[in-house]
């Protein structure tokens, strides 16, 4: 099956997460309104689905018998007995595709009937806005062209990588928490402009669009955040005297101990 707006897509779960990635598929033009359906047991997360003009249903076997590209956006301990509902109806055909965090693609393999074609994603929040961070990681029968389908319909929600699952929990230490630690930047920046005289929406606004400006400019570049740091310095001014005050509250040492932390914490969670 060839990406594109005649794909067929499905959602088990209609969620925030898989709301923000069917978004992505239909403002990018991947897929057609009328060619996605989603899944949900109640109808208060089928709204959005519903309002975009896509299809919805409360039978998860039926996204299975219309769809070719499933998405499974379930939460993880529900995972297993939703595979286990609609184990009858999935074929070689289709293109599996979880967002459980901790359940592995051995685990996914082993409830799934065999050869079927497996892959374990793990997005972001900012794919709400198409400017995500995802990974992808294929399961044991995956094939090339399959994974490559995936990345394509999942590059419209923001930057999309296949990486080994081991990389999955760091992605979640690094880029799924990392939003939060972003958060808490924009907020510290702002907090000190404030502090400064500024008014306060002000500052949040700018703030929010220095690190959105920064963040681009590291993509677009290619150069090592280091570079472009030097860039922004000059000597003896102010950009490095503020420079120092970071360092000083041991900024660099914290944030790496938060990814750590995070990283830890996500492959504890997937042991349970």
């Amino acid at each position: 099956m060839a990406a594109g707006s005649g794909s067929s897509v499905g959602f088990v779960g209609a969620g925030r997460m898989a709301a923000a990635i069917a978004q992505g598929l239909l403002l990018a033009g991947k897929v057609e309104a009328g060619n996605v359906l989603a899944s949900a047991p109640s109808d208060r997360n089928l709204c959005h689905f519903r309002r975009w003009g896509c299809r919805t249903t409360h039978s998860n076997a039926e996204v299975l018998t219309s769809c070719s590209v499933i998405f499974f956006a379930t939460k993880p301990h529900i995972l297993p007995s939703v595979l286990a509902e609609v184990s009858s109806v999935v074929t070689e055909e289709h293109i599996l595709v979880s967002l459980a965090a901790g359940v592995s693609l051995q685990t996914l393999e082993e409830l799934l009937p065999p050869n079927s074609r497996v892959l374990r994603i793990m997005p972001n929040l900012p794919c709400v806005v198409q400017e995500g961070a995802v990974v992808i990681a294929r399961g044991s029968r995956v094939k090339n062209e399959e994974a490559e389908l995936v990345q394509k319909l999942l590059s419209a929600c923001g930057l999309c990588e296949e990486v080994p699952e081991s990389y999955i929990n760091i992605h979640t230490g690094l880029s799924g928490s990392g939003v939060a630690y972003v958060c808490m930047f924009s907020e510290a920046l702002a907090e000190g402009a404030i502090k400064m005289g500024m008014p306060s929406a002000l500052a949040h606004r700018i703030a929010a669009q220095t690190l959105m400006g920064a963040g681009k400019l590291l993509l677009e570049s290619g150069k090592h955040p280091a570079q472009l740091r030097t860039d922004v310095c000059t000597p003896g001014g102010t950009t490095i005297y503020g420079l120092h005050a970071l360092e000083r509250g041991g900024l660099r040492a914290a944030t790496m101990s938060a990814v750590e932390a995070a990283t830890s914490r996500a492959q504890e969670l997937g042991k349970r």
